[in-house]
């Protein structure tokens, strides 16, 4: 065995060129007494120094009034060796003309002097190859690209936050069935980042559920040219199928107990289980408009507009394309998204000024001038080469404090660019884009009903601004800008639903939640629900039941408990309008997201038997299609049978029309105490319904055609799948 050396001990290693005494090492100088070397300044004499020492320039942040410096070398700019390779980095810099090299200059490489405002971008170009610019104090993150610019954190009113921010580490899986794919996928779950996505578990314990929802809705194989380009009925079923799978999330999550926050976040969840399943629409990238989408379309979360195949990034303000000219890739904007997170001007509806992406880090809200790259250097692409821009308007959402709406607005047309002083004094990008004349209302629409509620102008058409005489919370006009009618006929109307005889349910006790029922707790409320509460925070149904058990009158929970939404009036401000060829029909002012609470269908429970000239019948014990996958094709039969009718006496409800392709259906309520129960019908919303959109709901099949019961009537939707009647 070898022994231990002493500290004088000096071992003698021989080499093939003989004998090397170690202890001449520890004659060698230390390093500190070296003398760095620097490369040689540029016009400066004297022989170059070689080897060269490359070094980086020093980054900020620095105090206040102190700008960068670069030493030994006498410049203003950072200088890099020939001999040091450029690192990669992506950020592309840009010439102008002569008689802009200064701004162009500036643009690229900021500096402490001045950009005149505005100055015109229309002669900037992209170099084949350019030095990079000066390092500047970003933050990145894992995939090495900068974390982004920040625009202001939405907190939605399903319970959970959504951000409009470049990038936050998320990650959507492609499907790719390889093992190398795989790998990819599990390992991109695991995120960093404070929005980062847990998406694992909930697909092993829904997956099932999920493709069942598939199966119902057509989603499974879908054709590979129909899925390019595709048509409204598959992007209204990819959106309806979003939608249901992110309620269903957000219940499991509720009965869970799932803090709020990371995980809370199941429109990015939902959206991931679809892009792995390929359930999504128009995956062919385009310039212009989007097959299957309307002028007007309304989406609630930035990964419905990535699923509808309208803008791809779920995140990202500008979706762009790369293509090959003269042997060089160049980007070209094909949509934006104006969500208010940076400063763009208001217009008159037909013309946008939109800020350019960047400037703004979200982690340390350090301050800088946008670049011309990425989304920004697109959008300059287009000004140039004229092509059609998407552009989806953000709205602010008036049932929510932070929340946005987004209005697909059509096409339009870059006219100008300029860089002008932002207001936190750094540079900003700015496009202006004009509308494409001859396309339908979409955001002008919205301001339009906007001035109806301030009283700018007037609703054109309206007979009576409020027929319920002050029964509901929200005025209801009645309007006819379509021929000579004056109304309806009589009827009284009534807010609810009227019956002599309750129903005896089997005893159980009333909750007890002075500050409002709450998910993962022992209250009897959710206990009657499965264990689930049906709605979310901010009132959306959370999954279509048989029954809804809503909290009674003897329950201690205030009228504020988000297991009472049915029982605090109308919240949207709807109207009664004549239609073209059905009578009169139910709209709404507002914008309707899917699942939420519309109205209740108030009028007289009826034996059956009855009238069979009632046109304002609804049965439950008809047939209808389910919305949700069922585990039997059996007829299920009602908990709670019961016919009511709103020929005499009824609310709004009653002008609902019929559809064979419907965006409202029903549910039946259940509101009992200790010794009775008392049933109410419910409306909510398919599917997002943008404003002034006509509210319909599937009559439904009589189980048995008797020479008594009701007789096939002529259909007169309009839908694609119209049957050509209804009873």
């Amino acid at each position: 065995m070898e022994g231990n050396l002493g500290s004088d001990s000096v071992p003698v290693v021989s080499t093939p060129s003989g004998p090397i005494d170690k202890s001449r090492v520890m004659s060698v100088k230390p390093l500190r007494c070296l003398v760095p070397v620097f490369p040689q300044h540029a016009g400066s004499s004297g022989a170059p120094q070689a080897p060269p020492f490359a070094f980086g320039a020093p980054t900020g942040p620095f105090p206040p009034g102190t700008a960068q410096f670069f030493p030994f070398v006498g410049s203003s700019e950072p200088q890099r060796p020939a001999s040091v390779p450029d690192q990669g980095r992506p950020t592309p810099t840009v010439t102008a003309t002569p008689t802009v090299t200064a701004t162009a200059t500036a643009t690229a490489t900021p500096t402490a002097s001045a950009i005149p405002s505005p100055v015109p971008l229309n002669s900037f170009r992209t170099p084949p190859s350019a030095p990079p610019p000066a390092p500047a104090p970003v933050t990145t993150s894992g995939r090495g690209r900068p974390r982004g610019s920040t625009k202001t954190r939405e907190v939605y009113d399903d319970g959970y936050a959504q951000t409009d921010s470049y990038e936050n580490g998320f990650t959507i899986d492609t499907d790719d069935s390889s093992d190398v794919g795989k790998r990819k996928r599990k390992a991109r779950k695991i995120v960093k980042g404070p929005q980062a996505v847990a998406v694992s578990n909930s697909e092993v314990d829904i997956d099932h559920l999920v493709n069942d929802i598939l199966r119902s809705f057509n989603l499974v194989d879908i054709n590979t040219s129909l899925q390019a380009d595709s048509d409204h009925d598959l992007v209204q079923r990819v959106v309806m199928v979003y939608n249901l799978l992110r309620r269903k999330i957000m219940q499991l999550d509720d009965a869970k107990g799932v803090i709020p926050g990371i995980s809370r976040r199941a429109d990015l969840r939902s959206g991931t289980i679809l892009m792995n399943k390929g359930a999504r629409a128009n995956t062919r990238r385009r310039v212009g408009a989007v097959p299957g989408v309307n002028i007007g379309d309304v989406f609630f979360f930035r990964m419905e507009l990535c699923l509808a195949g309208l803008h791809a990034p779920i995140m990202a303000g500008i979706d762009y394309l790369s293509f090959k000219v003269s042997g060089d890739e160049e980007p070209i904007a094909v949509s934006i998204v104006s969500s208010g997170g940076y400063e763009d001007d208001g217009d008159d509806g037909e013309v946008l000024i939109y800020s350019g992406q960047g400037g703004v880090q979200r982690n340390d809200k350090l301050v800088m001038d946008q670049k011309l790259e990425r989304g920004n250097l697109a959008l300059e692409k287009s000004l140039h080469k004229g092509n059609e821009v998407r552009v989806v308007r953000g709205i602010k959402d008036g049932t929510s404090l932070t929340g946005k709406i987004y209005v697909y607005d059509g096409v339009y047309k870059l006219h100008e660019s300029w860089i002008e002083k932002g207001k936190s004094g750094c540079n900003v990008f700015k496009y202006k884009l004009i509308r494409v004349p001859g396309q339908p209302e979409g955001f002008m629409l919205w301001k339009s009903i906007q001035q109806w509620r301030d009283g700018v102008t007037k609703r054109v058409g309206v007979i009576l601004p409020d027929l319920t005489s002050g029964a509901e919370n929200t005025p209801i006009c009645l309007v006819n800008d379509v021929d000579s009618e004056k109304g309806p006929a009589y009827f009284t109307y009534a807010s609810s639903l009227k019956y002599s005889k309750p129903f005896r349910p089997a005893k159980s006790s009333s909750c007890k939640c002075s500050n409002g029922c709450q998910p993962a707790t022992n209250c009897p409320c959710v206990e009657r629900n499965g264990g689930y509460l049906p709605y979310s925070s901010g009132g959306v149904l959370l999954s279509h039941n048989s029954v809804i058990h809503e909290c009674g009158p003897s329950c201690l929970c205030p009228s504020t408990c988000r297991n009472r939404i049915s029982q605090t009036g109308l919240k949207l401000r709807l109207e009664v309008f004549r239609t073209k060829n059905k009578g009169w029909g139910l709209r709404s002012w507002d914008p309707i997201r899917a699942g939420a609470f519309i109205c209740e269908y108030a009028g007289e429970v009826i034996e059956s038997g009855s009238d069979s000239d009632d046109d304002y019948i609804l049965d439950t014990t008809r047939s209808f299609d389910p919305l949700e996958p069922v585990p039997t094709d059996e007829y299920v039969k009602p908990p709670f049978p019961l016919i009511v009718s709103a020929k005499n006496k009824g609310n709004v409800g009653r002008f609902m029309n019929h559809s064979c392709s419907p965006n409202v259906y029903w549910q039946p309520i259940l509101r009992q105490t200790e010794e009775e129960a008392h049933l109410h019908i419910g409306f909510y919303a398919i599917k997002h319904i943008p404003p002034l959109h006509e509210l319909t709901f599937d009559y439904g099949t009589p189980r048995s055609e008797k020479k008594s019961g009701p007789q096939k009537k002529k259909c007169l939707c309009g839908s694609t799948k119209c049957k050509g009647y209804f009873y």
